[in-house]
């Protein structure tokens, strides 16, 4: 199978840039699968994980939105923020969502409801791909 030039981006650095088989993303109307030869598109994405398969094997990268540009041999991701899922401190992760979660139940009237609601999704994105990566990692430690 061809492989596909995958770029992440964020204002602070280069994510990632490699070759890969398939990349899914949380595009803002549904998931989207990418293969190389992929016709050209251009997309928001919201705030969810986005998953790289490579050589069979699979990654994970929380992202809290950006953009998404599809060329048949390329993907280039401007993401607002992105994290490797070895990059993010699952415990770090529980308490920003907890935070998140309280400060909508006490939402004041003067409150940035959208705003909140970006830092919830974003904390459940980060905690999502924490929790896969560490679960992944408990199966090959007690594996034969």
């Amino acid at each position: 199978m061809p492989k596909l030039l995958l770029d992440i981006v964020t204002a602070e650095r280069l994510v990632s840039s490699e070759e890969i088989d398939v990349l899914v993303a949380p595009g803002v109307d549904g998931e989207l699968a990418i293969l190389s030869h992929h016709a050209p598109l251009l997309t928001f994405l919201k705030p969810g994980e986005i998953r790289v398969i490579n050589n069979g094997e699979e990654s994970e990268i929380a992202v809290s939105g950006g953009v998404m540009e599809v060329m048949p041999d390329k993907v280039t991701i401007l993401a607002d923020t992105a994290e490797r899922a070895e990059e993010i401190d699952e415990e770090r992760a529980e308490i920003a969502l907890k935070r998140a979660e309280e400060r909508l139940a006490s939402a004041p009237a003067e409150m940035d409801l959208e705003r909140a609601l970006a830092s919830l999704r974003k904390s459940q994105a980060r905690l999502k791909v924490a929790r896969r990566r560490n679960r992944g990692l408990g199966r090959e430690r007690t594996s034969p």
